[in-house]
């Protein structure tokens, strides 16, 4: 039997039960694809994260119930979480090395804890007529990036009232929609429906703020920015436009810890 040390933490939350919950796992090496899938399967959480040692630093990759992703924001946030507070390790910053993006780093940022993450790169497009029919509303202005369509709407209220047909998302070809406004007590706002990828709406998606932050940043002309993804759940994020790279911090909160034993 193999036993696997478990977490699931709150992440872009100070508190428990707000934030995007991720599951972390801290493997000795790794399990095959398929049984990395089945756990994540299993946890039904919109990610779980695999960590394994790599030299002095780390290797992770992300899973959701149903497919393996190429980025994910509040799930490395919650592997940084678990690695120095969990676990004990002293450092104020980690290194993880993804198969698709590269190294990404996690630094300590007073309480909070500081992604720095590859910007995204976006190019402006027609609205597919079956988003407007989905969403319910034009957007303003519709981009694609490198996963994902960004839907810009006219204000907050419309991204809050938004009740899209997720079943006409879901023939779009992306990992999944973007939708964003300016906010009201935050610089944007957004929310996040990937039924592509076995999550109809994300309650949090730090990587959707590589694609956000950038373009927000030139609209607002500022570089330093306070983002809101006003999901039931509800998260907030600080941002920074660095060119070609995104800082995105926010707080985790350890909801609960245990082991997995692998028969």
């Amino acid at each position: 039997m193999k036993n696997i040390p478990i977490y699931q933490v709150d992440a872009f939350a100070g508190r428990l039960f707000k934030g995007n919950p991720a599951a972390v796992c801290v493997l000795e090496e790794w399990l095959p694809e398929v049984v990395m899938q089945a756990i994540a399967a299993e946890n039904n959480l919109a990610e779980t994260a695999f960590v394994v040692a790599d030299g002095g630093d780390f290797s992770i990759r992300w899973f959701t119930p149903s497919v393996e992703v190429d980025l994910c924001g509040h799930a490395t946030l919650a592997a940084a979480h678990v690695l120095l507070n969990e676990m004990g390790i002293d450092r104020n910053k980690l290194m993880f090395s993804s198969r698709r993006r590269g190294v990404l780093s996690v630094a300590r940022d007073g309480d909070r804890l500081a992604l720095d993450f590859p910007a995204d790169t976006i190019s402006r497009i027609s609205t597919p007529a079956v988003l407007i029919e989905a969403l319910g509303v034009e957007p303003l202005e519709t981009y694609k990036g490198g996963t994902d369509i960004m839907a810009v709407l006219p204000s907050e209220k419309y991204v809050a009232a938004l009740k899209p047909d997720i079943g006409m998302l879901a023939t779009l070809d992306v990992r999944g929609i973007i939708v964003t406004a300016e906010g009201t007590t935050a610089d944007f706002v957004s929310r996040f429906f990937g039924p592509q990828s076995g999550i109809d709406e994300d309650p949090v998606t730090g990587s959707a703020h590589t694609t956000m932050t950038p373009y927000w940043a030139k609209e607002l002309n500022k570089k330093s920015l306070f983002a809101r993804q006003i999901s039931s759940r509800g998260g907030e994020l600080w941002c920074q436009d660095r060119g070609d790279r995104v800082g995105i911090s926010g707080h985790a909160v350890t909801y609960m810890s245990g082991t997995l034993k692998l028969i």
